[in-house]
């Protein structure tokens, strides 16, 4: 059951204040730690929540006529304007914005998707553990597999796999509900899916190999796609 829009921004809301909880005392060198995201480190990615929560429908189309639609011109661009000198700021600054409901024109479900896999993009190369609500991760996982790569879902590394979170059970396919299983904790799955790496004995079943093949590490930014 998909939850309602207040319900969904409520959830955004609590990981956005999660994060920044996580990331309170971490040090110079830890904040430059490469994320799950080629080119980014940890401040980076933190400065990227910080402007899609600031972002608006108008705000992102005025951004990505000035970026020439280019996508990840428009995400350096607002990288740049909020990455603070001092991370302590950055973090401040996605504070702030928590409990903003601003989103570009895309399916809300987005701001899910972004708040998890954003999340773990900061948090496992800090070895940093964040047990999400099994209930989100489900519906960001749904939804990733049911957008194409090209709008930053990932339909296409998953077809013709049926992805079982092995805790609960649940069980993502394609209509017929045929094809390769693949059993792994929802979150591994919902990462892998999203194009990012996930060690493969994390992923269990005779379509892990394909999935992990499938899912490079990827900057796939579902909130602007």
């Amino acid at each position: 059951m998909r939850a309602t829009s207040a319900a969904l921004w409520e959830t955004v809301h609590a990981e956005r204040r999660h994060l920044v909880a996580d990331l309170a005392g971490l040090d110079e060198d830890e904040w430059a730690t490469p994320s799950l995201c080629p080119g980014w480190d940890v401040h980076d990615v933190v400065a990227h929540l910080v402007d899609t929560a600031r972002t608006g429908r108008l705000a992102f189309v005025r951004e990505m006529l000035r970026a020439r639609l280019d996508f990840d011109r428009a995400n350096e661009t607002g990288i740049a304007r909020e990455r603070r000198e001092d991370p302590r700021e950055t973090v401040a600054a996605l504070q702030s914005v928590a409990d903003l409901t601003r989103t570009p024109p895309a399916n809300l479900a987005t701001r899910l998707v972004e708040a998890i896999v954003h999340g773990e993009d900061v948090r496992r190369p800090l070895g940093i553990v964040r047990r999400y609500p099994e209930a989100a991760v489900a519906q960001a996982l749904g939804y990733q597999r049911r957008t194409a790569v090209s709008f930053g879902g990932g339909r296409e590394r998953a077809a013709g796999l049926r992805l079982v979170d092995r805790t609960t059970g649940a069980t993502w396919f394609d209509g017929t509900g045929a094809g390769l299983s693949v059993e792994a904790d929802a979150l591994d799955l919902l990462l892998a899916v999203s194009g990012r790496p996930v060690a493969p004995e994390r992923l269990e079943g005779p379509g892990a190999s394909h999935l992990v093949r499938a899912s490079p590490s990827g900057r796939d930014d579902p909130e602007q796609r």
